[in-house]
């Protein structure tokens, strides 16, 4: 965890993503394969019964068919939850980013432009704040242990050294680093802690890991790594887990939960 965060007390969270294409939440392994979970707004409401700290809200083939997040279906979760909610996908500029805070999100989740047009998060944070700005970065590690960044949905390698766009990130004024380590994702081994510990050494900004959780221990793992929050979606969409079993794991290991 950063040292930022141990200064002001933050504590953990947990948090479900929803990832939704055509209105309708789903999962698959490695961003392939995609079998529908149900309905976003159901799903939202279900996780916030079971304890999550947010929710995040993500419009997987937004980018990939280059066309706008689905601000209903985001108005509808958002005139529904308590807990704060994240945004993301299809957010292409400064417009974008203002109708969906607008709707009601509390955060905008940054991802392929972020990546195109890095000054959006300067533009973003200073218009609405820091804490309104979460980058998502898509990492897979290459044949010689390398990180290369995705964009588009996963489906496009960029030639960005991960460890800097970190660092750029940060010095942009996101404030928190939603960071899906991709050769994880669905497969159930677990979060890429390796990765996690690293950036938040190196790093003063939050970091959420993603990609790999597939029961209450891997929580306790990232956690004791450094990351500040994580996040599933799987694992609680299948039933195997509701997030109460996850916070019970972390108080057993003496982690705070909210």
């Amino acid at each position: 965890m950063s040292t930022l965060n141990q200064q002001v007390g933050l504590i953990p969270r947990v948090i479900v993503c929803l990832d939704v294409a055509n209105g309708r939440v789903v999962k698959g392994v490695n961003f392939k394969g995609l079998a529908d979970m149900g309905d976003p707004v159901e799903l939202a409401l279900r996780y916030q019964e079971q304890g999550a700290d947010e929710i995040v809200f993500l419009d997987i083939k937004a980018t990939l068919e280059n066309r706008a997040n689905a601000l209903e279906t985001v108005t509808r979760v958002a005139q529904n939850l308590s807990i704060p909610f994240t945004v993301g996908g299809g957010l292409n500029n400064y417009d974008d980013v203002a109708q969906f805070l607008n709707a009601g999100a509390d955060k905008v989740a940054l991802n392929s432009a972020a990546v195109k047009n890095p000054s959006l998060i300067n533009q973003i944070a200073d218009g609405f704040g820091s804490q309104c700005v979460v980058v998502a970065i898509d990492v897979n590690k290459d044949e010689v242990d390398d990180y290369a960044v995705y964009v588009n949905g996963g489906h496009v390698k960029t030639e960005t050294n991960a460890f800097d766009w970190f660092a750029e990130v940060e010095q942009r004024g996101a404030g928190e680093i939603l960071l899906t380590a991709m050769h994880r994702d669905g497969t159930g081994i677990g979060f890429d802690n390796e990765l996690m510990a690293r950036v938040a050494k190196e790093r003063n900004i939050q970091v959420i890991a993603s990609g790999g959780a597939s029961n209450a221990e891997h929580f306790v793992d990232t956690y004791q790594a450094g990351s500040d929050a994580a996040l599933a979606a799987g694992m609680f969409h299948r039933g195997e887990y509701c997030v109460d079993d996850v916070k019970q794991a972390l108080k057993k290991q003496n982690i705070l939960t909210r």
